[in-house]
């Protein structure tokens, strides 16, 4: 895909590839992103608002893999569709989230199974082989893939399936109304860097040569920086301290605003009406959290994907780096390279060359 020249552009080619979806009058969302990674919930609410805004569908049925239960599913239609969460863990990096989604579609053969926008990525070939057998031996199996070297694994490898190209689901928030938008707070650059299987070392703070370089990862994972040293697991009491950090106590400056984006917005009454409520007005706050954590700063360094696709959706310039395999340079190669407010950086001592170009240039959303 090339000559894409904005985000709205590519949101019209998730609406183009989701048309498919369209007859659907109703379905079930499977495998909620029950962790604290921001990006899987900005995946999340880009489905949900898709789903109920955009396409009109009903969502009976929506879990974690965790409380999945087949009582529930089997007492739907089976006329119903299933719809799987996208993001990138289709593949053996993430091996949970790929143990749950083989099982609900080897166990569900009588139903159309729908996987939503995912990256492909097998370390192993014998993983791959696998999957396709599960895959290719159900009647009726969609994959969406968002990048083109997903595409090609998917269309070789799960040949009985039908495979559809789609971005991100997050790009449905393209032009989302009432977005809070404060002015940054501080001169300094930041940088949200990923620290698990996914980081590349070659793009470490270290080598970048930048000073004025604030480190952090997502705010969502800070609350754990809190627990004291001596910490004893008590039962519902981390998660108590989880939501009440991500709900306000880091950042009181944003109570207001968050009060009125989870109550007040004109889309928060959508998860209201649809199953298991809680979970994604949790999402819809965490989302809430990542702009105010992004938007306090004039330049944003990331090597996480949804930093970047946050920052495009704010209009605030930004240097990507590749992860520790394609997912990300995919993505950018396929939908966002175009767009003026980014720079995919394969060479980090070009990081600043990059940042003072990006910050010459007129944005254009």
């Amino acid at each position: 895909m090339s000559n894409l020249l904005s985000t709205r552009a590519v949101k019209n080619c998730l609406h183009q590839s989701f048309s498919v979806l369209l007859p659907l009058k109703e379905c079930v969302l499977l495998d909620y992103p029950n962790h604290s990674n921001i990006g899987d919930h900005l995946i999340w609410l880009g489905e949900i608002l898709y789903l109920t805004r955009t396409a009109k569908i009903d969502i009976k049925y929506t879990c974690h893999g965790g409380d999945f239960s087949e009582d529930i599913l089997n007492s739907q239609s089976s006329d119903i569709p299933i719809l799987l969460h996208g993001g990138g863990n289709l593949g053996d990096i993430w091996p949970k989230y790929q143990l749950f989604r083989e099982k609900i579609i080897s166990q569900y053969q009588d139903r159309q199974i729908v996987i939503l926008p995912q990256s492909i990525y097998f370390k192993f070939p014998e993983n791959l082989e696998r999957t396709a057998k599960i895959f290719n031996s159900h009647p009726d199996l969609t994959i969406f893939v968002r990048d083109d070297n997903s595409y090609t694994i998917a269309v070789e490898s799960f040949f009985n399936c039908r495979v559809i190209k789609a971005p991100d689901s997050a790009f449905e928030m393209v032009d989302i109304p009432g977005l809070p938008n404060i002015e940054p707070s501080s001169d300094s650059i930041l940088y949200i860097d990923r620290v698990d299987v996914e980081r590349n070392a070659l793009y470490s703070p270290a080598k970048l040569g930048i000073d004025n370089l604030v480190v952090e990862d997502w705010i969502a994972f800070q609350w754990m920086n809190k627990l004291p040293k001596d910490w004893v697991y008590i039962p519902g009491l981390a998660k108590l301290i989880r939501e009440g950090w991500q709900r306000g106590l880091a950042t009181p400056d944003q109570w207001l605003s968050r009060q009125k984006w989870e109550h007040l917005h004109p889309y928060s009454h959508i998860f209201h009406t649809i199953y298991d409520s809680d979970s994604h007005r949790k999402s819809w706050s965490l989302m809430h959290s990542a702009i105010y954590q992004l938007q306090k700063y004039p330049f944003v360094i990331t090597n996480r994907l949804h930093v970047h696709i946050l920052c495009l959706l704010l209009d605030i310039p930004h240097v990507v780096f590749p992860g520790s395999y394609y997912k990300i340079k995919a993505f950018y190669d396929t939908w966002t390279h175009d767009l003026p407010t980014c720079k995919l950086v394969e060479d980090p001592s070009r990081t600043r060359e990059a940042i003072e170009a990006l910050l010459q240039r007129p944005s254009r959303q």
